[in-house]
Parts: structure tokens; C-alpha cells; sequence
């Protein structure tokens, strides 16, 4: 059997530390949350050189053991916990080759730590054009360690860190320097009064707030008492550790590296200059994202129709093959039609992730947080509050958790309550399969129409978001302070084994996420739609054969009739029909509202309700398009689907707060259910009012 050992992968942002864990797990990796909070833990396993097996665990960056963050918090705890059973046997330090002074002083606090630290210095391949030369002997023998010089790109080192890695137990664990010195008394009085701790360790355990293993529960509180310097004098020692680390980084690089300006053939002040532009950033970002929503378009909708007509053809084939029954009713009318409902969005939902990907990747994206920084000021948001903002067109839920580095608290809460606004992935097959239906095609300037809506919807959820934002900002008396720092990476080709990685991982997670629920919700839909009370569903067939037997009808449209009539007195016909009163204005019928009132579990399972209550019973191979192209308004005779009350539901969709998830996971982030419960009532009348004004207009 092959021993397995804990790696952990720790580095500043924008190394290429998810690069680094792409290249040593591949497809063998995981993503989840650490327990009991909402930060993201990525994990994979690797195989090493003599029969080594490696559980990876990709830390949240950090810029140094300082916390000022919770996602830096977990590094901290994992690094002080012996007891964590993923606490590392070699931490890997995760350099970039053109930022090495800056990565360092994190790798220097790791190796007071005494845990075997590798130091890794990524994207080599850009040394010759940098100008950049290493002396990595000396820099082994200053570091006391072992330098992996890599390339993610190139595939190059990826071998030599595996060898490290698995040879890990050879390393020095020997600091780099003794930081001690910055208060030499205070520090030989706390090495006496805990002679069998590490030093490092119990200052960081002074300085930070953070969670401990029980097994050293009791030397943690004891070190309590050596809190007597006030936080002032405090931070003021930890400024001078943070000079003296510098000191000795300078010193090593010094001999150890050397940068020929000269020869540095760098475009990135050039590209920045236009692409963060006061004029012609905006217009660029505003190209990209029409080009990303037409190719949404046009790139998907082949596989999309084949995906459509696949899952009509799979329900008739299952229902002439099984044999005739309940089984074989709800596995056509429900199972396959529900999940049709979301698996035919796939191919544009994976388009946007690709596109998101490949932004995030090059570099792009840092500078849209820095040009939308000047607009977001104004509306009392932080530049930082463009990450989950941007990020919340994928989920909602890890947007919002993005917000936990925004230092103020008054413009995190913000971001976190108006962060719903913008367009996730949830909301695309609703907006996707009502634009369809009542958006003609066409084009205009070489963009159809469609695209061009999608894209308005978009800008509406986040001008939404923006307006909230500054409505809050006057509203709410929160005194705070903020800076606003990003930085600027490099600009790169992606990877494409990244940029592949990521769209699996997140499409994955985004099917199968809403695919339990909509499996789930599907079932009980169609026994709902599929069985009713009383007379008027159980003598359907002799009820609708008396009333029309006058009409002469074909038994195909006999049997319609009568598949109508079950559905419509049934348990979802009886509970549609109470609601319908408050939701006939907006233009909808008791369907709609169904389908509406179980989309509060997720904003995507409207499709699929919408997809199951249209399937029961049909014999037809139709797809759910021609299906709801095809319902008539009751009340107002022509097509249901029509230009106003789709316009309707598109707004409804963008303004409602149709996510049980979000709520739970902002109820966790602020602490209380005030702010998700005003959420829900403030977003879903909001949305209510739009829909009803926009309907009535239109109609």
C-alpha cells in the first residue's frame, strides 16, 4: 500500500499557484468548503516517484501570515494546527518569478514554522524576456531549501517538483533569519515561559485571531498573558518583523538575482494605458461583452437543438418501449422531461464560463476591477466589490463570499445585498427560453436581437445593483473607512489545460448542483400534476366525452381535452388556480405561477417545472420550446408567450430574489436573518411592480 502525504500549495494571488494544482492533480481534484464556513478548499491527489501518493490541498492566497481576511485566517489555522488532519507534511511556496521580493516574505514566516518548505518560482519561461537571470545554488543555500523552477505553460519542472516533493522529509527545516531580535527581551521572556513551543508560533498565536486544535488549547490561553504590549505596540512589532524579513530578502536577492532592464521587452504599460482608459476602457469592455453573449448565441444553438430534440425523442421512445403505468409516466413525463430542462442550457452555460475563464486567465479581469473602481465609488461600493459582482454572473453564493476582502464592513454588506442582482447562470435558461420564444430573430449592425436582449438584461441587473448600492449607501449609518489596492498581473496566453479545467469543473458543479433539485422537484411536480381529488379529476374522461360530445372531435383532440382537464384539476391545477388571481395582472396563468413558486428553490428549476407540468400526458414528440410556443392565453385568447408578458417575466426574473441558497448563505455571512429576509420582501415586490408595470404598458 502507498503512503499518502498532505501538501499544501501556498502563495500569494496571482503566482499561478491554481496553475501549480492543475499541473500536479489534473482531473484528479475536488472542490467543497472547509467546515463549518463558506471559504472554498480545492483538493486533488497526485502521484509521486516511489509509489508516493499526495493529497494536495490549493490554500486560499495570502500575502503574508499577518491575517487580515478570513480565506487568510484558514492558511494560519491549518499552518498552527498540528492536530488537522490536513495539516501539511511540506508546504509548497508558490513564487512568480517576476514578483519573487514581494513572495518571499511569505515563504520566510512558513520556514519559521519548521515545516519542510519547497519554494517554487513559477513562469520561468518569461525570464529571458524579462531580463531576468536566478542564481538558484545560492539562492538554496541563503533560503535553506530546495528552488523548483517551473513553467505551468510549458510543462517544464513539473517532474522536479514531484522529486522534491516526494523527497520532502530531506529538507532543512532551519530558519532563514532570526526575527527575534526586532525585541530581544520580549522574546527571551516568552521562550522561557513556554521552553517547549516554538517561538514563531506563539507570537503568532499573540498577534492573530484565530482557531486552535484542543490538544494545545491550554498553552494557547496561557500565551494570553503575554498581550500586555498594547495592539499599537503590537502592530508596530509586526512592522518591524515584516523591515527585518525585507532586509534579509534584499540582501539574498542582491547576489542571487539580477534584472537586465535593457533587455525587457515589456507591452504591458502600453496595453494598459488603453485598455483601463477613462474613454476607451469603457468601449473595449463593452465590445467584449457584446462579443461574449453573440457567440453564446450563435456557437450554441446547434448543440442546443440537438440536446432539445434528443430529450423528446428519449420520452416518447421510453414511453412505446416500457410498459404502459405510473413507472413509466413519471420516468418520461417528469424525470426526463425535467432534466431536459436544464441539460439543454448546458452548451451556453459552459460558454460563459469559458469566456469568464479566459478573462480571469489573461490577466483582463484585474483591469475591469480597476476601471469600474472609479464608477463604484460613487455609489458607495468598494473597486473590490467588481469581483463579486462580475463573479455573481456565474453563482451568487461564491460571489458573495468573495466579498469577505472588503476590509469595511459598511461596503461589504452592501455588496452582499446587492449582489443578487446581477445575472447568474441560474437565471440564463429562463432568460434564454422566454427570449426565444417572444424576441424575433434578426440582426442589427451583425448582432441579432437576441443576443442584444440577453445583453440588456445583463446591464439591467447590473445597474440594479449599482442603484441599490447607492440607495443603501444613504440609507445605512454604518461608519467606515476604505483603500482601495489591486494588483495589476501580468498579462498571459490562458492555459488552455486551465481554462478546460475550470469550465469542467464549474459546469459540473453547476448541472449536477441544479440537477438534484430539479430531479427532486420534478417527481413531486408530476405525482402533483399526475394525480387529484375529487370527481372532476377522477371521471375526467366521462366528464369531457359529455361536454363535448356534440363537437365531433378526433380522438386525438378528445384525448387532449381530456389530459387538459385532469391536469387542470389536479393537486398543481387546485394550487395554480389560488395564486392565479395575484399573478393574472403580471400576464401569467396558474402554469407560470407554478413554475414560479417552485423557482424559489432555484431560479433554473422554472424551466424544468415549466418542461414536467407540459409533458404530462402529451403523446407527442414535441420539444418544450413548441410546447410553450404553442399554450393559448385564457383570458385573452393568442399565444401565452407573448411580447408583453414575456417582457414581464424577463424583469421579474431579473429583479426577484429566487434563491432559497443565497439567502441561507447571506444569513451566514451577516450573521442574522434581518438582512436575507429583507432581501426576499424588497427584491421580490421590486421585481412584482416592474413586471406588472411592464405588462400593462406592453399588452
Amino acid at each position: 500500500m502507498s503512503k499518502q502525504i498532505n501538501v499544501a500549495l501556498i502563495g500569494n494571488p496571482n503566482t499561478g499557484k491554481t496553475s501549480v494544482f492543475n499541473a500536479l492533480t489534473g482531473l484528479n481534484q475536488k472542490v467543497g468548503n472547509y467546515p463549518g464556513i463558506t471559504v472554498e478548499k480545492k483538493e486533488g491527489i497526485c502521484k509521486l516517484p516511489r509509489g508516493v501518493k499526495a493529497h494536495i490541498i490549493d490554500l486560499p492566497g495570502t500575502y503574508s501570515l499577518n491575517a487580515s481576511s478570513l480565506d487568510e485566517n484558514v492558511v494560519i489555522e491549518l499552518l498552527l494546527n498540528k492536530t488537522d488532519k490536513d495539516y501539511p507534511d511540506v508546504a509548497v511556496v508558490v513564487s512568480d518569478v517576476e514578483n519573487l521580493k514581494r513572495n518571499l516574505l511569505l515563504f520566510t514566516q512558513i520556514k519559521d514554522l519548521q515545516i519542510p518548505t519547497i519554494l517554487v518560482i513559477n513562469m520561468s519561461d518569461r525570464m529571458e524576456y524579462k531580463g531576468i537571470s536566478l542564481d538558484i545554488p545560492y539562492l538554496e543555500q541563503q533560503l535553506k531549501t530546495k528552488i523548483a523552477l517551473i513553467s505551468t505553460r510549458k510543462n517544464k519542472g513539473i517532474n522536479k517538483l514531484k522529486e522534491l516533493i516526494a523527497s520532502h522529509k530531506e529538507l532543512s527545516v532551519e530558519a532563514c533569519l532570526d526575527a527575534s531580535i526586532i525585541d530581544t527581551t520580549y522574546f527571551n521572556n516568552l521562550r522561557k515561559a513556554f521552553p517547549h513551543q516554538l517561538l514563531y508560533k506563539l507570537w503568532l498565536v499573540i498577534t492573530q485571531d484565530v482557531n486552535f486544535g484542543k490538544t494545545d488549547r491550554k498553552t494557547y490561553d496561557a500565551v494570553e498573558d503575554f498581550k500586555t504590549k498594547s495592539k499599537t505596540d503590537l502592530k508596530r512589532l509586526q512592522q518591524k518583523e515584516t523591515i527585518k524579513r525585507y532586509q534579509f530578502i534584499n540582501e539574498t536577492l542582491k547576489k542571487g538575482q539580477t534584472i537586465d532592464l535593457k533587455s525587457a521587452k515589456d507591452l504591458r504599460i502600453k496595453l494598459d494605458r488603453i485598455l483601463t482608459h477613462k474613454v476607451w476602457g469603457y468601449l473595449i469592455f463593452g465590445v467584449i461583452l457584446l462579443t461574449i453573449f453573440q457567440a453564446i448565441y450563435d456557437w450554441s444553438s446547434i448543440p442546443m437543438d440537438f440536446i432539445d430534440n434528443s430529450f423528446a425523442s428519449l420520452s416518447e421512445w421510453t414511453k412505446d418501449t416500457l410498459p404502459e403505468g405510473a413507472f413509466t409516466n413519471l420516468l418520461a413525463e417528469g424525470i426526463i422531461s425535467g432534466l431536459g430542462g436544464v441539460v439543454i442550457f448546458i452548451p451556453q452555460i459552459a460558454f460563459l464560463f469559458l469566456f469568464i475563464s479566459i478573462l480571469e486567465e489573461s490577466g483582463y479581469m484585474s483591469r475591469v476591477v480597476f476601471l469600474m473602481d472609479r464608477i463604484m465609488r460613487r455609489f458607495g461600493l468598494s473597486g473590490k466589490s467588481v469581483v463579486p459582482l462580475i463573479s455573481g454572473t456565474a453563482c451568487a453564493i461564491p460571489a458573495i463570499m468573495a466579498t469577505r476582502n472588503i476590509e469595511s464592513w459598511k461596503e461589504r454588506l452592501i455588496t452582499i445585498l446587492v449582489t443578487p442582482f446581477t445575472t447568474c447562470a441560474a437565471r440564463l435558461p429562463v432568460y434564454l427560453i422566454i427570449i426565444a420564444l417572444v424576441i424575433p430573430e434578426g440582426r442589427v449592425f451583425g448582432l441579432s436581437y437576441q443576443a442584444l436582449t440577453l445583453m440588456l438584461l445583463y446591464l439591467i441587473g447590473f445597474g440594479a445593483a449599482v442603484g441599490s448600492a447607492w440607495i443603501l449607501n444613504k440609507v445605512l449609518k454604518i461608519k467606515s473607512k476604505s483603500f482601495f489596492v489591486v494588483e495589476m498581473p501580468n498579462y498571459k496566453l490562458p492555459l488552455l489545460k486551465n481554462v478546460a479545467l475550470t469550465v469542467l469543473e464549474k459546469t459540473k458543479a453547476f448541472v449536477f448542483g441544479a440537477g438534484k433539485i430539479i430531479l427532486a422537484i420534478s417527481i413531486v411536480l408530476w405525482f402533483l400534476a399526475s394525480y387529484g381529488p375529487g370527481d372532476s379529476f377522477n371521471n375526467a374522461e366521462r366528464i369531457v366525452t359529455e361536454q363535448y360530445a356534440s363537437d365531433n372531435l378526433t380522438e386525438e383532440e378528445l384525448n387532449q381535452k381530456i389530459e387538459s382537464h385532469k391536469l387542470e384539476h389536479s393537486f398543481i391545477g387546485i394550487a395554480g388556480h389560488a395564486i392565479e388571481p395575484v399573478i393574472r395582472p403580471l400576464g401569467y396563468d396558474w402554469k407560470i405561477g407554478i413554475a414560479i413558486v417552485s423557482s424559489f428553490a432555484a431560479r433554473e428549476v422554472f424551466v424544468g417545472t415549466l418542461a414536467t407540468i407540459y409533458s404530462v400526458g402529451s403523446d407527442e414528440e414535441e420539444t418544450i420550446k413548441n410546447r410553450m410556443a404553442g399554450e393559448v392565453n385564457p383570458v385573452l385568447g393568442g399565444p401565452l408567450f407573448n411580447f408583453a408578458s414575456g417582457i414581464s417575466l424577463l424583469l421579474f426574473y431579473a429583479f426577484a430574489m429566487q434563491c432559497m441558497s443565497t439567502l441561507a448563505i447571506v444569513k451566514r455571512e451577516t450573521n442574522s436573518w434581518k438582512w436575507p429576509m429583507y432581501q426576499l420582501l424588497i427584491m421580490s415586490g421590486f421585481a412584482y411592480i416592474v413586471a406588472l408595470i411592464a405588462y400593462q404598458v406592453l399588452k
